[in-house]
């Protein structure tokens, strides 16, 4: 099936991606999410403002990679934010770009697990929470702890594309197939990937990144919990949260129906926006 599944990846071209940007010495990881930093608030935008997501706000910007969106945020009028990842190795680059961009004095850079921050109770204003509900391991735990750490009233702006995207595998750094996930097994994805990165400059990083071990032995992406609609609608629903705003974003606006299809939603919406409020 790798074999397969190789042949047919050589079909679609990779779509942009930053740890090939990085590679090719076009951009940083960290350049890249700041470049991007509109295009992650951009579905909030329809419910509220710029200002009343971060002018004057303590904010905390959860998984936060090498800190370039969390850079861009501060340049639009925080008091203060700090951008939470687990991979400590991100620090020096993201501290890097809050340099070049002057906001060294209102960013800070913390290694922590979401689910349990070293943050006060009711600390923050405002929590950002883009496309990492799809990685933390026990996300009501990272709920919860959002809940602890903001302020009443304040507000959680989260967002994830859902597990059955057409990228939602998070493989499109080395497969361009749309769905891959659903038409290989992960035994077979995990074989492919391994096959199509290892000769990459950070190919054994990637490998170390997504791929893990079970205690049988059994490798398994490790870096992704496969969320989809209807787990997110549960945790969502027995939060402790009220839902201000919730909207499922369809790939194209040609799916704008089909994407209301309890069948086919999972398949075609591109993005799961929520406003949580304490």
């Amino acid at each position: 099936m790798k074999k397969l599944c190789m042949t047919v990846n050589k079909m679609f071209k990779l779509p942009v991606h930053p740890f090939n940007l990085n590679n090719e010495g076009k951009k940083t990881y960290a350049e890249w999410q700041y470049e991007k930093g509109i295009d992650t608030i951009k579905f909030y935008l329809k419910h509220t403002s710029v200002d009343e997501m971060f002018k004057d706000k303590v904010v905390l910007d959860i998984g936060c990679g090498a800190g370039g969106k969390t850079v861009y945020y501060a340049s639009r009028g925080v008091k203060k934010i700090i951008g939470v990842e687990i991979l400590e190795k991100y620090k020096e680059e993201a501290e890097g770009l809050a340099k070049k961009y002057g906001m060294e004095d209102k960013f800070q850079f913390v290694s922590a697990d979401a689910s349990k921050t070293p943050f006060e109770d009711e600390t923050f204003d405002t929590i950002v929470m883009n496309d990492a509900m799809e990685h933390v391991d026990e996300p009501e735990k990272v709920l919860d702890e959002c809940y602890r750490i903001l302020k009443k009233n304040g507000r959680l702006y989260l967002n994830f594309p859902p597990y059955n995207h057409p990228y939602g595998a998070h493989l499109s750094d080395a497969m361009g197939m749309p769905w891959v996930h659903v038409f290989f097994n992960e035994k077979t994805l995990i074989e492919t990937y391994k096959e199509l990165v290892k000769d990459l400059p950070d190919g054994r990083d990637r490998i170390e990144f997504r791929i893990s071990k079970k205690s049988d032995g059994t490798e398994y992406f490790s870096y992704i919990n496969k969320m989809t609609i209807k787990r997110a609608d549960n945790i969502l629903q027995n939060s402790k949260f009220n839902i201000e705003y919730y909207s499922e974003e369809p790939l194209r606006n040609i799916f704008k129906y089909p994407a209301k299809l309890p069948g086919l939603k999972e398949f075609l919406v591109k993005m799961v926006v929520c406003v949580l409020r304490k």
